[in-house]
C-alpha cells in the first residue's frame, strides 16, 4: 500500500518535471533577437539523398550576437544548407561566401517582441495544465488505493504542494524568458 502510494506520487513528480522540460525546449525555441545555434534546431538538410539535422552535416556557431555561421563538413552541401534554411521558414536569409553559410539575424521589432512574449505565455499555460492533468491523475490513482483517510489527505497535499512548486517553476521561467524576449 504505501508502495503503490509512493509509486503514485513519483509517477506525478515526473510528468510534473517532464512538462517543465518540455516547456524549455519549447521556449528555446522562440528566438529573441540574439543568435543561438538551437535557433536552427529542426532544420533538415538533403544530405545523400536523405533529409539530415543540420547540426550532423555541419558547425553551428554564434560569433557574435546577431550572426548563425554554419561550418558544412563538406562545402559541396552549402547550396542543401541554404534551401533547407530557406524551406523552414523561419524568417532568416542565408548567404554563402564560398566556404561556410552566414544569417544575419535581424533585430526584432517590438511587435514581434510582444508576439514571441504572448508565445512563450501560451507554452507556459500548456506546460501548467500538463501538470495539472499530472496532479488530477494522482490523486485520481489515490483514491482508488485501500488506505485511511489521513493518509490519502496528507498524500494528496503532498501532490498539491508538488503542483505548486512545479507552476511556481514555470513562472520563473517565463519571467526570465519574457526579460530575454523584451530585452533589445
Amino acid at each position: 500500500m504505501e508502495d503503490e502510494i509512493e509509486l503514485i506520487v513519483e509517477t506525478a513528480k515526473e510528468g510534473m518535471d517532464d512538462a517543465i522540460n518540455h516547456l524549455k525546449k519549447q521556449l528555446a525555441n522562440i528566438r529573441a533577437g540574439k543568435a543561438t545555434p538551437s535557433m536552427l534546431n529542426g532544420i533538415l538538410v538533403e544530405y545523400y539523398g536523405s533529409q539530415t539535422p543540420l547540426n550532423q552535416v555541419a558547425n553551428v556557431n554564434t560569433p557574435d550576437a546577431r550572426t548563425i555561421s554554419i561550418q558544412p563538413f563538406e562545402k559541396g552541401t552549402i547550396p542543401n544548407i541554404e534551401k533547407g534554411i530557406l524551406q523552414a521558414n523561419i524568417g532568416f536569409n542565408p548567404m554563402n561566401n564560398g566556404e561556410s553559410v552566414i544569417i544575419n539575424v535581424p533585430p526584432l521589432t517590438e511587435e514581434r517582441r510582444k508576439q514571441l512574449v504572448k508565445q512563450a505565455k501560451g507554452e507556459a499555460e500548456d506546460a501548467k495544465i500538463g501538470i495539472r492533468n499530472n496532479r488530477k491523475v494522482a490523486n485520481n490513482e489515490l483514491k482508488a488505493v485501500d488506505a485511511s483517510e489521513d493518509l490519502k489527505k496528507t498524500v494528496e497535499e503532498d501532490i498539491q504542494e508538488l503542483t505548486d512548486t512545479h507552476i511556481k517553476k514555470i513562472d520563473e521561467i517565463l519571467a526570465v524568458k519574457e526579460k530575454e524576449i523584451m530585452t533589445i
